[in-house]
């Protein structure tokens, strides 16, 4: 397992950076090698990306996340890996977005691009290409202010229809397109 952890400074307000990061369907206009992300639910998208040379479709699931704080997220599948973003408010106009990612490759393309830190450098190249993202828009381009409480083991996954807690509103993600799930406990 590889440990990758990299911090990008954004001359943008917290809430602005939080908001643009939560928008993974635009993740392929600034991250290389990301063909597509489809945002199926609140906590559920597949993403289309090439790594250290090899396509690769597969499923994430988030985790965690909390308005102007987190976003935390997993594989359900191979690759595998996981890891969280964090927000740090530095001034009203600056914010320090950090990394923090696991990974484990696989066979002997992926380890060779681990072993000569392609991933690594992909990833950091990612947050500066964010960074100038955002920067040059000076605005997010969406955002979904909801919360996703810490996922354990055999949890159920959260309905993206269900209200946010106190507001009987639901809270599907704006601009995503994807309808609401009518199948009970997704």
């Amino acid at each position: 397992m590889s440990t990758i952890e990299y911090s990008q400074d954004v001359k943008v307000p917290i809430r602005v950076a939080y908001n643009q990061w939560t928008q993974f369907e635009t993740f392929p206009e600034f991250m290389e090698g990301v063909e597509s992300v489809k945002q199926h639910t609140d906590t559920r998208a597949t993403w289309l990306a090439e790594i250290a040379g090899v396509k690769r479709e597969f499923e994430t699931e988030i985790t965690e996340q909390h308005p102007d704080e987190r976003v935390a997220w997993h594989t359900l599948d191979k690759p595998r890996h996981a890891g969280v973003v964090t927000f740090h408010r530095i001034d009203d106009t600056t914010t320090r977005v950090t990394l923090q990612m696991e990974y484990d490759p696989e066979g002997f393309v992926e380890t060779a691009g681990d072993w000569l830190q392609i991933v690594r450098m992909r990833v950091q190249g990612d947050l500066r290409r964010f960074k100038d993202y955002i920067e040059t828009r000076g605005s997010e381009t969406g955002a979904w202010r909801g919360s996703v409480p810490p996922q354990h083991a055999g949890d159920a996954v959260p309905r993206a229809d269900a209200p946010l807690p106190g507001t009987g509103t639901p809270s599907p993600r704006p601009g995503t397109g994807y309808p609401p799930p009518t199948q009970p406990g997704l």
